[in-house]
């Protein structure tokens, strides 16, 4: 709900402050006070487009600010604000400023904003009827969704949906794996051929790096050979340390005898040396003649990774990833040679989800058409106090082809009207004239109060062209409306005027060739008086005033 707004330097508006309250609030004055400053004003709020010629004549730049009551956290408008990060509680504040060079800034709760975002926001705060033709009831775009709201049937909607992500799903899942099958078959004989030559080739994890570096030892192996001698011999000539081990035994052992074993420890150590030195001793025999084996092992080795890289060349990987290649080929084999079964399974359970779509979809359909009629038949009922009594309103439901399936469903949803007997239906923008559009529109909302997103809806002269009763019923649908959402209301009606709770004049001033627009809210008294203005002319009547109370007393 608006709460309050100030207005600075726009156009005949030097300073303005206004204070709104919840229902039904009026705004009279006389043609060219400059009611339509404020509507100006209000919409740069909301994201209108601001332009250097609104700036005050003599000013430098243009401000204006807003405080709104926000909706609950579950509302549309608290998931705007929570995805773009702006921190809010409450209310909201909205600032916005325009320079003469163009220069514009936007803050939303004193965080900066695009020009954007800022018109998804307003789109979220307050509807205006009679100056932004494309948005609300009167873009089609929005029909489907209103006409839902109004039907009220989540559990069809969420069927719908869940239905539409299953079917999607699978869809998804069949296309993929037809694909893969696909592309699998194109190569079935080079990946037989391929498998074929790896499986041959025998490739082991990490084979590779063992051949590497036996290839190393082997390119090593007369330096090795030497170092491996000379270990030996140092071990074996000479010192003879194998020899001087069971010396040493040998003299513990007969110690030991007179200390009633307390050497043992030292025995054991002695044993384990002669152990190791005896395996070191044998495994440096081992290595030498490993290494004397085979003159062609280095050649053999040679050709082992040499067939290697060619193999990984060809299949454009790394030496180590052969092995993973191998495998890959099995099972791209195994789809082509299983596949064709798992295939048939996903086909018949896409048909089985298609089929649970396409009944939640025409289930959804038909509860759309009910609601449309029941919509309609309101609509209806409204339109003769309305002086439409000859107007047609219609809500179309039309499915779609497959093309249009979603998680909606399939439907188009129209609202359409002929204001005469003889007329086709039309599109509601297209068809309706402004009067009667704003009549529509007035029809509309008082039937889809409860399910709309905005709390504050703006009518802008919704009484053009209308009197008497017509004027009469269009105040009291106002008022009704009033009830649910903040109202406000630019009108030269008498009848729509006597129904505000809140009643504010606009008046323009010329002071030393300085003309400003002001407006201010009447007191009960002041509210009379300026109904029996409007009633009257610029002559104020005593019969004038009677016929005002008159107003104000129904």
């Amino acid at each position: 709900m608006l709460q309050s707004l100030s207005i600075r330097n726009v156009v005949l508006i030097d300073k303005l402050d206004i204070d709104f309250n919840s229902g039904l609030s009026v705004m009279t004055g006389e043609t060219g006070a400059g009611k339509s400053i404020l509507l100006d004003s209000l919409g740069l709020i909301l994201g209108a487009r601001a332009e250097t010629g609104l700036i005050r004549s003599g000013a430098e730049k243009l401000s204006v600010s807003a405080e709104f009551d926000l909706p609950g956290k579950g509302s549309p408008l608290a998931a705007l604000l929570a995805e773009n990060d702006l921190d809010v509680e409450d209310s909201l504040q909205i600032k916005r400023s325009l320079d003469r060079s163009g220069k514009g800034k936007i803050f939303v709760n004193d965080q900066p904003v695009s020009a954007r975002l800022l018109k998804e926001i307003g789109a979220n705060l307050v509807e205006v009827h009679g100056q932004f033709d494309n948005q609300g009831l009167l873009n089609p775009a929005n029909h489907r969704d209103i006409l839902d709201a109004f039907g009220n049937y989540p559990d069809v909607l969420n069927a719908v949906r869940q239905a539409w992500e299953d079917y999607k799903k699978i869809r998804k899942e069949r296309e993929e794996t037809e694909s893969a099958m696909a592309e699998a078959q194109s190569d079935e004989d080079n990946l037989r051929h391929w498998l074929k030559e790896l499986e041959q080739a025998d490739i082991q994890d990490g084979e590779a790096e063992v051949l590497a570096q036996k290839r190393q030892e082997l390119m090593n192996a007369e330096k090795i050979i030497e170092n491996l001698s000379c270990a030996y011999k140092s071990l074996t000539q000479g010192s003879d340390v194998s020899g001087a081990l069971r010396k040493a035994q040998s003299a513990i052992d007969k110690a030991n005898s007179h200390v009633d074993g307390r050497y043992d420890e030292i025995m054991n150590m002695l044993e384990q040396a002669l152990i190791d030195c005896n395996e070191a001793l044998s495994q440096i025999e081992e290595a030498s003649q490993n290494l004397n084996a085979d003159d062609n092992q280095l050649d053999n080795i040679e050709s082992r990774l040499f067939l290697l890289k060619d193999l990984a060349r060809k299949h454009r990987c790394n030496v180590d990833e052969l092995c993973q290649m191998r495998e890959e080929f099995k099972t791209r084999l195994d789809k082509i040679e299983y596949g064709g079964e798992n295939l048939e399974n996903l086909r018949r359970e896409e048909q089985q989800k298609r089929l649970a779509y396409i009944n939640a979809a025409n289930r959804l359909s038909t509860v759309r058409r009910e609601a449309a009629k029941k919509l309609d038949a309101l609509i209806m009922q409204e339109l003769p106090p309305l002086k439409m009594e000859k107007a047609r309103f219609e809500t179309f439901v039309e499915p779609g082809g497959e093309n249009s399936w979603g998680a909606s469903g399939s439907d188009s949803v129209a609202f359409t009207v002929a204001t005469n007997p003889n007329s086709p239906q039309g599109p509601l923008n297209k068809i309706a004239s402004g009067g009667e559009l704003s009549r529509f529109m007035l029809a509309l909302k008082v039937n889809l109060a409860a399910t709309g997103n905005v709390s504050t809806m703006v009518f802008d002269e919704i009484d053009a062209g209308i009197g008497g009763a017509t004027a009469q019923a269009v105040g009291e649908r106002l008022a009704r409306l009033a009830q649910q959402v903040q109202i406000l209301v630019v009108t030269h009606s008498p009848q729509v005027a006597s129904r505000g709770k809140h009643h504010f004049k606009v008046e323009k001033r010329t002071v030393e060739n300085i003309t400003t627009t002001s407006v201010r809210e009447l007191e009960t008294a002041e509210v009379s008086e300026e109904i029996a203005r409007m009633l009257a002319g610029e002559t104020i009547t005593d019969a004038a005033r009677a016929a005002a109370k008159e107003l104000l007393k129904k």
